[in-house]
């Protein structure tokens, strides 16, 4: 069944999904939606956005991108007109009106369930991938304090207008933040110091990708679980090298700068940079931007590790800079996003989205190792002397870099992104 007979025409024209047509087949690409972020920051505070030219320009939320216009279907799922997909709407997974530590459910008992659920007249939902699970994240979310005890003011990372959402249960003896949901994607190498089997989620209380070690505290690690179906192409990238240091993903449109930055800088620095190479009309192009969180996440090749594949997390057609990491291992860098990680704090704008193509680094147990896997969305301060995060920092002793390196991207098919007034 081709995408014409699966939706009438006028639904494919308002589901924004594209059609190739290439032979006699029709080819269904995706869009790599916006991660919903409004508002602008500086290295503390929000900001008025800033003028093309000034400091700070050209971050998240001054490019206009494909947001996620959700349909209830009030059937108890809710399609993403952006990408295609359909989702269960809620996470309670044993049915009794509330989202707490019941419905958790380890990796195992979540693939299993996939194969028998059933919802409205649909038997083929399945387990989302960490990037179609990632296409739901809505940066309009705050990142609360780890050791918070109330939740009742806080904003979680996806849009509770059409999906049902719990922080941690604790009365369970949860956190408030553990409210992490599964994907289908083990990671291709392990994480800690004990090497443990490693699966990727999306922590809709914090705004993070993790790799979770599955042996939790010598128990079995569980999630949240919402289940997805529908367009099967989500998150497969096309990649073509265009023989001018850029390649293009046809899949998305975007065309992204086929080297990085070769350095690490600042966030503030990361911007000017990019400004920079605009007015150098860097290969033949002034409209490139830093990539949003979603774009950057968009990227990575889950598929491969600096442990399995002695590569960063990217297409070999990438060529990616070499770092040594905190445990002097060669290693490949983090990147900036364009994205305010914003906190549920008096300087809601201190950190920014970046994602690990190497490494995820942590000290734990007084060891440094990738603790999340390659391939995780973390954050860093802006700004500040990474000597001052020797032991790391957070739960797991995340691995403080604040001079992360950049990648260009801009729109391939159509003129630079149109800036928000």
């Amino acid at each position: 069944m081709n995408i014409l007979q699966k939706y009438p025409l006028a639904s494919v024209l308002t589901l924004g999904l594209v059609l190739a047509d290439i032979g006699s087949s029709l080819v269904m690409a995706y869009t790599a939606v916006d991660t919903a972020q409004t508002a602008c920051y500086d290295n503390r505070n929000e900001i008025t956005c800033p003028a093309k030219g000034k400091a700070f320009y050209g971050q998240d939320a001054q490019f206009n991108k494909a947001t996620s216009p959700f349909l209830n279907n009030n059937d108890n799922t809710i399609t993403d007109t952006a990408t295609g997909l359909m989702w269960q709407k809620s996470p309670d997974t044993n049915g009794d009106g509330e989202i707490n530590a019941k419905d958790k459910q380890t990796y195992e008992q979540a693939l299993a369930g996939a194969k028998t659920f059933r919802l409205n007249g649909h038997d083929d939902w399945h387990l989302p991938t960490i990037k179609e699970l990632y296409s739901l994240i809505d940066f309009r979310g705050a990142d609360p304090d780890p050791e918070a005890s109330d939740s009742s003011n806080l904003i979680p990372f996806i849009d509770t207008q059409y999906f049902d959402f719990a922080y941690g249960d604790t009365k369970n003896h949860e956190r408030i933040i553990d409210s992490q949901y599964a994907s289908s994607n083990l990671y291709v190498s392990t994480t800690g110091p004990q090497k443990d089997r490693t699966l990727f989620g999306v922590n809709f209380a914090d705004g993070r990708i993790k790799g979770y070690g599955l042996n939790f505290h010598g128990g079995d690690k569980t999630f949240f679980v919402m289940y997805v179906r529908g367009n099967s192409t989500y998150g497969v990238n096309d990649f073509v090298d265009n023989t001018d240091n850029t390649i293009t993903d046809k899949t998305t449109g975007l065309m992204w700068a086929q080297d990085d930055s070769a350095k690490g800088m600042n966030w503030q620095q990361a911007l000017a940079w990019v400004q920079t190479k605009n007015s150098e009309n860097y290969l033949g192009h002034n409209d490139w931007r830093m990539p949003n969180a979603k774009e950057l996440q968009n990227l990575v090749d889950y598929s491969r590790s600096p442990d399995t594949t002695n590569s960063a997390a990217i297409d070999p057609l990438f060529h990616t800079s070499t770092i040594k990491n905190e445990a002097d291992q060669v290693d490949y860098p983090f990147y900036w996003s364009s994205t305010t990680h914003k906190a549920a704090t008096q300087t809601p704008g201190e950190r920014a989205v970046y994602v690990a193509f190497g490494r995820a680094m942590g000290k734990m147990d007084g060891v440094w190792s990738d603790v999340h896997g390659a391939g995780s969305q973390r954050s860093d301060p802006k700004q500040g002397n990474p000597k001052d995060f020797a032991a790391g920092h957070g739960p797991q002793s995340d691995a403080i870099r604040i001079n992360n390196y950049v990648r260009l991207v801009r729109d391939a098919a159509q003129p630079a992104a149109a800036q928000k007034q």
